[in-house]
């Protein structure tokens, strides 16, 4: 490639963005520039979840290619197998839950590792699942469920994804905000989310909480009903990461790059349509991602919500995958809500520096290159803010009293 060539590549990058570039382009500034990824097969690991959606279709579509990079996306039977492929190098991303990420950053969540959340893959689209023993006993939602509890005296057993993950998370929290402590009043255990609809069904537990299309699953299968959804909770919530070590991002810049281009080239195209939508959910429908009928992850990535008992409705606020480029910043204070949970239900003895973590873990510089390179809009500041469903409003900027603020909390070590 001879200098002038080069030149007028580099010109043609500068004009357009790496998104515009068409693919041989591309490739050749790659090969005689200093962006080529370090890396060009990327393993990616997945959970059987419809918000891996965004990375499959990177692969299936070939935006990968378009950007210098093949995803190879490999189905995981855990979170917690996706922790110990991440740490050991077996696999060099994953879809992957936010807590998580950050729990083993800390140590609190296994090995203590450097980690990195390059981007936010999805808003919303999670939701607390009841049993229809429960849901026949009167329990449709948080304050009918305190009210059976306390009439019929038992232990409860409810169930998240992973002890630092979204899920348990959502599960705390709403627990909470219908006045059940979640440690002293119920027992909250680990399933892995295909498994939830399974262990419903022979009563291990009362409740659950996990990603689509597994609420929706309890539904179709007679044996449970949707209490609530993730975005009642909190509307625009985060959830999944595109998630790795420290090390890779140090080692593989232009790969983390070019994986995130493909990735949010992937979310707007999800997002850009009924059509897409529909394609998307009969793609990862299939054996090979999620195994499922296509009729569990159809209606509800279009905001079509049916809670089990009749009522249904259009739900706005469903999952998004990019939303004009607001899904996918990684906010600092979206990684600080989940070190105030881990707070304030024990899993953190002290307050860290809740900053400093959330600065050393999310990417925001490298996202803000990928996005004005992509043309893709960027928010004015790290924090952002929220309402929460209790009324509590969360905005980034004192963690430690927000985390303390809590009626409902661990107790405090003597």
């Amino acid at each position: 490639m001879g200098r002038r060539t080069l030149v007028k590549a580099a010109a043609a990058v500068s004009a357009t963005g790496a998104a515009g570039m068409l693919p041989g382009l591309q490739s050749a500034v790659y090969a005689a520039g200093s962006d080529k990824p370090e890396k060009e097969e990327v393993r990616i690991g997945f959970i059987p979840l419809t918000d891996c959606a965004s990375v499959v279709m990177a692969s299936v579509l070939g935006f990968d290619k378009k950007y210098g990079v093949k995803i190879i996306p490999t189905k995981e039977a855990s979170w917690a197998g996706v922790r110990d492929k991440l740490v050991n190098g077996e696999l060099d991303m994953a879809h992957v839950l936010y807590g998580l990420i950050y729990g083993v950053h800390l140590g609190v969540g296994g090995p203590k590792k450097d980690m990195a959340v390059l981007m936010a893959l999805n808003n919303n689209g999670q939701a607390i699942t009841l049993s229809k023993t429960l849901a026949d006993k009167g329990a449709v939602d948080g304050p009918s469920l305190a009210q059976v509890m306390a009439r019929e005296k038992r232990d409860y057993t409810f169930a998240g994804t992973f002890p630092t993950g979204t899920h348990a998370m959502w599960m705390h929290y709403w627990l909470a905000a219908a006045g059940i402590n979640p440690l002293s009043g119920a027992k909250l255990i680990t399933v892995p989310p295909p498994q939830m609809v399974a262990n419903m069904r022979v009563g291990n537990m009362d409740g659950f909480c996990v990603g689509e299309p597994w609420n929706h699953r309890a539904i179709m299968d007679g044996i449970g009903v949707t209490a609530n959804t993730t975005q009642d909770i909190w509307k625009d919530h985060p959830e999944k990461v595109l998630g790795t070590t420290g090390d890779f991002v140090k080692k593989h810049p232009n790969t983390a790059r070019a994986v995130m281009m493909a990735v949010l080239e992937a979310s707007k195209w999800i997002d850009a349509g009924l059509a897409n939508k529909m394609k998307m959910a009969e793609t990862v429908a299939q054996k090979a991602y999620i195994n499922t009928g296509v009729d569990a992850i159809n209606q509800r990535i279009l905001g079509r919500y049916q809670n089990g008992m009749g009522k249904t409705w259009d739900d706005s606020n469903h999952m998004k995958f990019f939303n004009d480029g607001a899904v996918n910043y990684p906010y600092l204070s979206d990684g600080m809500w989940f070190l105030t949970q881990h707070k304030r239900w024990g899993l953190l003895k002290d307050h860290p520096n809740y900053l400093k973590v959330a600065q050393e873990i999310n990417q925001t510089a490298l996202y803000k290159e990928v996005a004005s390179a992509m043309k893709i809009s960027l928010p004015k500041s790290d924090l952002r803010s929220s309402k929460l469903m209790d009324g509590v409003v969360w905005d980034g900027k004192d963690p430690a009293k927000y985390a303390d603020g809590f009626k409902i909390k661990a107790a405090t070590a003597a």
